[in-house]
């Protein structure tokens, strides 16, 4: 297999690529477009054909590389059937299995932060997207979102995984690479120890400032990153 966690500054967000190197197909999760010159870089290093374009949500901090990955390979674009992004060719749900090569990933409906929001088990490891991140999780206060359904999606699709499976977030904002469900169980901040009132109480209390450019950016991944709306 091929594993790579590619890393974009601006929102730190975490793009992976996974590959079946004896079928020579890949998938991406979460493409920056501005990277996608990137992307196709290491496809074309390693031989690898894309199959798929995965979202685990309907980003409001970056503009998708869906479109422009697609145009370039042929690729198919998946999201969540409640993400409201109509272009893409794949609208998932819960339980669903994508198969590249010999390869297959699991689809676990994880909303909350949004209402689109998945996270994606391969193998020994789960990408959760903006649903859990390393010590915290997604905000709950636009785009659907809803503290109590992401305390529902966190205690009853991820933390019932065995241990030692590896999560891999959409996002981290200290450096870190990944953690376990084990070591988020105990030590999750924001979830760990907390009952469902608890955790409400905690996100309700944020007050965070919306994405600054939320309103330009949500339209463009709704059509799966068409069309190119800022620099930067």
């Amino acid at each position: 297999m091929y594993f790579r966690q590619l890393f974009d500054a601006a929102s730190s967000t975490y793009t992976y690529l996974l590959g079946d190197v004896i079928a020579r197909v890949a998938i991406l999760i979460d493409p920056v477009q501005v990277h996608s010159d990137l992307y196709l870089s290491l496809l074309n290093e390693r031989n690898l054909s894309l199959k798929y374009v995965l979202e685990t949500h309907l980003h409001a901090d970056h503009i998708t590389g869906a479109s422009v990955l697609r145009a370039a390979t042929g690729a198919q674009a998946a999201i969540s059937a409640q993400a409201g992004a109509s272009c893409a060719e794949i609208q998932l749900h819960d339980g669903d299995v994508l198969t590249f090569g010999n390869e297959q990933i699991k689809v676990l409906a994880t909303p909350g932060h949004t209402t689109g929001c998945i996270s994606l088990l391969w193998r020994d490891r789960i990408f959760t997207g903006d649903t859990l991140l390393i010590g915290g999780c997604g905000r709950t206060d636009f785009q659907g979102g809803d503290a109590g359904t992401l305390y529902d999606s966190v205690t009853r699709q991820i933390w019932p995984l065995a241990d030692e499976t590896l999560i891999y977030p959409g996002h981290d904002y200290h450096h870190k690479h990944v953690s376990s469900v084990a070591q988020e169980r105990e030590t999750n901040s924001r979830l760990s120890g907390k009952s469902r009132d608890e955790f409400i109480a905690i996100m309700n209390q944020l007050n965070l400032p919306v994405p600054r450019l939320i309103s330009v950016i949500v339209p463009v991944n709704q059509q799966c990153g068409k069309e190119v709306a800022y620099a930067g």
